[in-house]
């Protein structure tokens, strides 16, 4: 759920090219396929990483029943040390990911991709963190994932908000990301209310 603000943050944090989305955002009804793909890519990652993974879960829209999504798999990986890239980042990208986000002021936060475009069977967002510093962030991602699997009403909320900001061409998907922020908040002061 980071929230990077402006071209220039957006392209700071960045590994590698920074290319416009210049596409529509394109959500997919619920898929049932969804939960498999992850867990094919969890042991993957697991068989890879062995030790370091103290923590791996679904999250995103794609780990929520009967919510459209963006078909990325979205996973959150917490290794001892997010920052010591090198100690799992090239375990990865043996297995076809691509590190291209990092953002060491916030909660020392690396984004690694795979990409269908690329030659993966499906397209994959993995968010590594570390415990403690990021534990505030890992336990908004899960509450959010939580709540909207059991809420009916805040889920279809979240669903209207993304379809409609769908409609709209945006310069990086990340500007779609930040557009979703104030019903984020909205629904995350009521997960974490329960």
């Amino acid at each position: 759920m980071a929230k990077l603000d402006g071209d220039d943050l957006i392209a700071a944090a960045t590994v590698g090219e920074l290319k416009p989305y210049a596409v529509q955002v394109v959500l997919e009804d619920y898929n049932p396929d969804w939960p498999a793909w992850y867990a094919a890519d969890e042991a993957a990652i697991r068989a890879a990483l062995g030790d370091l993974v103290l923590r791996i879960e679904h999250t995103g829209s794609t780990s929520v029943p009967g919510l459209a999504a963006k078909p990325i798999i979205d996973i959150l990986l917490v290794v001892p040390d997010s920052a010591d890239e090198p100690a799992y980042v090239p375990s990865l990208e043996r297995l076809g990911y691509t590190l291209r986000v990092r953002e060491p002021d916030w909660y020392e936060h690396r984004c690694l991709i795979q990409r269908t475009e690329n030659g993966a069977p499906h397209s994959i967002n993995l968010h590594v963190f570390s415990p403690g510093r990021s534990d505030p962030e890992i336990t908004r991602i899960l509450a959010f994932r939580d709540h909207l699997r059991t809420h009916n009403d805040d889920r279809a909320l979240y669903e209207r908000t993304k379809r409609t900001l769908a409609k709209r061409n945006w310069k990086y998907v990340q500007h779609y990301a930040n557009a979703k922020s104030d019903i984020v908040e909205e629904i995350l002061t009521r997960a974490l209310a329960s």
